[in-house]
């Protein structure tokens, strides 16, 4: 029974501070509160600065690819090179004196990311078994 009276008093009070919360009216706020406008000054005669006029644009990003290709003297040569396209690793190649026979994009990164860079090697002692 004290449980019971315990419970209907914590839900009338419950009830007493929900009727109070959702039942209010709001007061009233001047405009002036809700929205400031921001303290920002943003000046836009800098795109008319000669410091904006002569900047320069990036580069492209370079590839690493990967060749075979035959010397002048027919003896084969195998590198990476960097280039921002493949037309333009080609072009570099064949300005060395080279002729390319293969030329793809050389694989970033590993296979599976989930391994150790480095393998810990582990010897056994003279006299253990495998």
């Amino acid at each position: 029974m004290f449980f019971i009276v315990i419970t209907v008093i914590v839900l009338l009070f419950l009830v007493v501070v929900s009727f109070g919360v959702f039942l209010s009216s709001p007061k009233e706020v001047s405009p002036v509160l809700v929205f400031n406008k921001p303290k920002v000054n943003i000046d836009m005669s800098i795109f008319d600065s000669d410091q904006f006029k002569n900047l320069q644009p990036f580069p492209e990003m370079e590839i690493q690819y990967s060749y075979k290709a035959t010397t002048k003297n027919n003896k084969p040569n195998t590198g990476f090179i960097t280039a921002a396209s493949i037309d333009q690793a080609k072009a570099i190649l064949e300005s060395g004196g080279l002729t390319v026979s293969e030329l793809k994009e050389a694989a970033v990164g590993r296979d599976n990311p989930f391994i150790r860079y480095y393998q810990p090697v582990i010897t056994l002692a003279a006299g253990a078994k495998k």
